[in-house]
């Protein structure tokens, strides 16, 4: 049995789909609402849903779980609510891993690129404690998820104990389908397809930074689908164990995005720049890229899609379709 925390959300989903069609059994734990995101889970049904809020009365039930992918979190860069979003994204997680260690089940948790900050320090996944105090991130949210890999860095040099295995991943832009429920947290693919899609031009950014030409941001894209398959290889590996990037380590600038995406949905290539809102000046990041090495030396040995390939399969087989579910 495996367990998914965020397991009907957009990454969880899309990873409950392969667990299923490998025949494993899963629970999921989240909220299904009322704005159907119910449909993120329809071709794929787990074998429990378990809300949130009886996620502990569940575990204190000892199930017989053979790992727990923690994906679940307080994913909004521009959220606000600082309780809310630590009892969520650390003290949650610390529960987890807490009671993953005491039992010996193996664990994966969702760390974020947003922990870099803007960048100044680089994108190295350098697990070190003084290499993690250089890291200064721009919200609530990327905070957060540094105080968890700061806390798991801590207590690994206590030598308490850890999960049989563990990973956290920090994920980079990641896109592609079961995301239409996460309103302005949606990626930066769907909005500009939903753009192009009706004839209008692709609205990017202009740049707020000096010497930098509109357009010219960019960002490590990675295809949920190769997320998916780093997690599932890590299923397949308990003997490794660490913090690791997950992008695939090649950026590409949003103008790059645009055209594919026009291309994609078979419209011309139209641009427009727009100002940058004033709540996201300062907050901003111009360039993300992620080193892939640790990852790779840890024996990971899948190839990531290139940003035309995976744009094309989520505009053609999902966004342009009538059912745009996985």
């Amino acid at each position: 049995m495996i367990l998914i925390t965020g397991g009907a959300g957009f990454i969880g989903s899309y990873l409950q789909a392969a667990l299923v069609r490998r025949g494993h059994e899963t629970v999921v734990v989240d909220t299904l609402g009322s704005d159907g995101k119910w449909r993120n889970l329809a071709k794929h049904p787990p074998a429990r849903i378990v809300h949130p809020d009886d996620l502990d009365d569940f575990l204190a039930g000892h199930p017989p779980l053979e790992m727990v992918f923690h994906l679940g979190a307080v994913s909004e860069t521009t959220a606000v609510d600082g309780d809310h979003t630590w009892a969520t994204n650390v003290e949650l997680s610390r529960r987890l891993w807490e009671w993953c260690a005491d039992r010996g089940v193996r664990m994966v948790y969702a760390s974020s690129a947003a922990t870099y900050g803007n960048g100044a320090q680089g994108f190295e996944d350098d697990f070190s404690l003084p290499a993690l105090d250089q890291l200064r991130p721009l919200n609530l949210y990327g905070w957060t998820k540094h105080a968890f890999d700061l806390l798991v860095a801590k207590t690994l040099l206590t030598r308490r104990e850890q999960p049989q295995q563990w990973a956290g991943l920090k994920f980079f832009n990641v896109y592609g389908p079961n995301e239409y429920h996460k309103g302005k947290m949606i990626s930066v693919v769907k909005v500009k397809y939903d753009e192009v899609a009706c004839g209008a031009p692709a609205r990017l950014f202009k740049s707020d930074q000096p010497g930098l030409a509109d357009g010219a941001q960019a960002r490590d894209f990675i295809w949920v689908g190769d997320v998916v398959d780093v997690m599932l290889w890590l299923m397949e590996t308990p003997s490794v164990s660490g913090l690791f990037n997950l992008g695939t380590g090649r950026a590409r600038t949003y103008l790059d995005l645009a055209h594919a995406i026009s291309d994609a949905a078979g419209q011309p290539r139209k641009v427009e720049f727009i100002d940058m809102p004033a709540s996201l000046r300062g907050q901003y990041q111009s360039f993300t890229q992620a080193p892939m090495g640790r990852l790779r030396a840890a024996g990971y040995a899948g190839q990531f899609t290139p940003l035309e390939e995976g744009i094309r399969r989520y505009v053609q087989d999902h966004l342009a379709t009538e059912d745009p579910f996985v």
